[in-house]
């Protein structure tokens, strides 16, 4: 009985599909035997007695052509087809549909008027022959009639949706809202098109506007480009838009974070586009339409430093990355398979990682070769002997304890990982004979005023003497913070809005530089294609960017506001923590120099340290907080070339329960709720 159920529905559903263009159906049986007509016509220069001579033929011909035209179209679709919002696929695949019925005719045509063929058969009497030239006649005449009149159809359509979003626009009824749409480009047009053909969805474009000036005034599926986004305010009072809709999904941060801004002047909520249908019909908040991108952070635009000297080094290449589980470390194995390598070696600490950056590469890229592979960057035998197996040419390092305000009270683990664990991957590389070493650093390594600044920028020292010993390739690359990275602000931010807030902030004056995952793996690899030996390489990130600034474009941007929909909090600089970082020193700014987007230091020859690193473990080994961190920075005022340090002995570093505040255990000084 169910299956019965199921195939009457099948049968209604089909009838309905076959009703819905009936009148097409209809117009198609009178128009391709005319069509057929129309060409015997034109080849013999009318209706003469050239044409009456192949009276007979041009009838066979209208019968075939209707018999065989009518069936193929339906056989393909052409009935089952919405024409009023077909576009250049729906003619397409009618000139498929023609081409096919026509192929068919000409074969069926040659069997029909052969010498001895069917038409002699039937008739006794002896064919009088078929013009090709008719044929192709006919598929052209065919081809335009029944584009035309589906054509018709499609401006019928669109008349009559015009006429009834002119009444809405006139009217407006309790259930329409009337929209501002920004950016008249290919995504602007698809939505108003949308928007004019479903007036039920209750929302009515008002216009449009656009920076670009040689579109001001015209129209866009009738829908008139009123002026540029500047305009919105003025435009929102004047046509009585209640909200306004960005229709550009490439639009730069920048960009997005000024309309937002007009739409707050003016009083109306703003929405961002990713997809046409879900925005259209009003189901989902801004926060679920598009997640906010991390571009759109950014008071720049993005940085590219793609180079074919990039693939020069990787194409072919044996690639180790350490930390490849991470979220730069993740994004960096993405960006070097896209180079052919012949191996990537995925090294971690932690097996999900790993196991779900291997699988994710899988999936993105079926050819590329990878080897998983779980390890200690501090055990110097597993390293050698990971070494020895894959032989990697290139090794890219990005495994290191990266937060500030934790490492603080865990001085043993922050020395063993970042400068141990650094000191050991470089002497193993040395060894296997590994040409190209990029360390994955930090800005906090200039100036350092924490435990984490300064391990990294003895682990940036380290480098430098491998490379001036040995004459690799073997260089750092400083990043500013990177948003979006597991630690990082937006997560925290992100996730404090989604609880209601408050988003804490630990100075009003705070500020820091920022670049986005992809730009640090950029970064990366075309560190390893610059470098020669010796180098600190530091992308541009234009101005630093206050904290409180970012946490406000994040509540904007998630559609509330700052105050009203959510507090900010003030909890105070943390332990380690400075208001503002540098991205060099001023002896590391003097040797500077720009190459390729990027800026460089290369500074004197580093002191060998192996002396001091094994007094350094030595210490780590005994797990003693005070003298560790006393050695870490008299180890930097003594040898760094770069003078980051210039107290020898610096108060003791905090020790305690502090840096709980990192992970949203907050006791708020100041809360601002105007």
């Amino acid at each position: 009985m169910p299956k019965v159920r199921i195939f009457t529905a099948s049968l209604r559903r089909a009838s309905r599909t076959s009703l819905r263009n009936r009148h097409v159906f209809f117009a198609d049986c009178a128009l391709i035997p005319l069509a057929a007509l129309a060409a015997f016509a034109l080849r013999f220069d009318g209706f003469g007695r050239d044409f009456v001579t192949y009276l007979p033929t041009c009838i066979a011909f209208m019968a075939l052509a209707t018999g065989i035209r009518l069936p193929l179209l339906k056989g393909t679709g052409m009935y089952a087809q919405a024409w009023r919002y077909a576009g250049r696929r729906e003619v397409m695949a009618l000139g498929k549909a023609v081409l096919l019925s026509t192929a068919v005719l000409t074969a069926l045509m040659f069997v029909v008027f052969a010498d001895d063929g069917l038409w002699e058969t039937l008739t006794g009497t002896t064919s009088p022959g078929l013009p090709r030239s008719v044929l192709l006649i006919d598929a052209l005449l065919a081809f335009n009639v029944l584009g035309t009149i589906r054509l018709a159809a499609k401006l019928l359509s669109i008349s009559s949706s015009s006429n009834r979003v002119a009444r809405v626009l006139h009217t407006p009824a309790p259930t329409t809202q009337r929209v501002l749409l920004v950016g008249a480009g290919d995504a602007g047009a698809k939505i108003a098109d949308e928007m004019r053909h479903n007036p039920g969805l209750g929302l009515v474009p008002v216009g449009f506007v656009d920076d670009d000036p040689h579109k001001h005034g015209v129209f866009v599926h009738g829908i008139r480009v009123l002026g540029t986004r500047k305009d919105i305010p003025a435009l929102v009072g004047r046509h009585h838009a209640e909200q306004v809709l960005m229709t550009m999904p490439t639009a730069s941060g920048w960009v997005v974070r000024n309309t937002f801004s007009l739409c707050q002047q003016a009083g109306v909520p703003c929405r961002t586009v990713p997809g046409i249908y879900e925005l259209i019909n009003g189901s989902v908040s801004l926060q679920q339409s598009r997640d906010v991108r991390i571009e759109d952070l950014l008071r720049r635009e993005p940085v590219n430093l793609n180079t074919s000297a990039i693939a020069d080094y990787l194409s072919g290449a044996r690639v180790l990355v350490t930390g490849a589980g991470g979220s730069i470390g993740s994004e960096l194995c993405r960006r070097i398979g896209s180079y052919s390598p012949e191996l990537v070696i995925l090294l971690g600490h932690g097996e999900n990682s790993i196991y779900h950056i291997e699988k994710d590469l899988r999936h993105r890229m079926p050819n590329l070769s990878t080897a998983p592979v779980i390890a200690d960057i501090r055990d110097t035998h597993r390293i050698r002997a990971i070494m020895s197996e894959y032989q990697p040419t290139v090794v890219f390092h990005a495994a290191a304890h990266k937060h500030v305000p934790l490492m603080e009270s865990h001085a043993q683990e922050v020395v063993t990982n970042n400068v141990f664990g650094t000191y050991t991957m470089l002497r193993e590389a040395e060894r296997a004979g590994v040409d190209r070493f990029i360390l994955v650093s930090t800005d906090k390594a200039a100036n350092p005023a924490n435990l984490l600044g300064a391990t990294k920028r003895l682990a940036e020292m380290l480098v430098c003497e491998s490379a001036y010993r040995t004459g690799n390739a073997y260089a750092s690359v400083r990043f500013g913070n990177v948003l979006g990275s597991r630690g990082s602000v937006v997560p925290l931010f992100l996730d404090q809005i989604a609880a209601g807030g408050p988003i804490t902030v630990v100075h009003p004056d705070v500020t820091r530089y920022f670049m986005t995952i992809p730009e640090a793996a950029q970064l990366i690899v075309h560190a390893g294609a610059l470098s020669e030996g010796g180098e600190v390489f530091i992308l541009d990130m234009g101005e630093p960017i206050k904290i409180v600034d970012l946490a406000a474009d994040l509540v904007r941007l998630s559609g509330l506001r700052l105050g009203s929909d959510i507090d900010l909090a003030f909890v105070g600089l943390r332990p380690g923590e400075k208001l503002q970082e540098v991205l060099m020193t001023e002896v590391e700014r003097a040797s500077a120099s720009r190459r390729q987007g990027v800026l460089v230091s290369r500074l004197e020859q580093v002191a060998n340290l192996d002396a001091d690193i094994e007094a350094l473990e030595e210490l780590a080994r005994a797990g003693a907080h005070e003298p560790i961190v006393a050695k870490l920075w008299h180890l930097l005022f003594e040898h760094d070339p770069a003078r980051t340090v210039d107290n020898p002995s610096p108060a003791l570093t905090y020790r305690g329960a502090g840096a709980g505040n990192e992970l949203g255990e907050v006791s708020p000084k100041l809360v601002t709720s105007s």
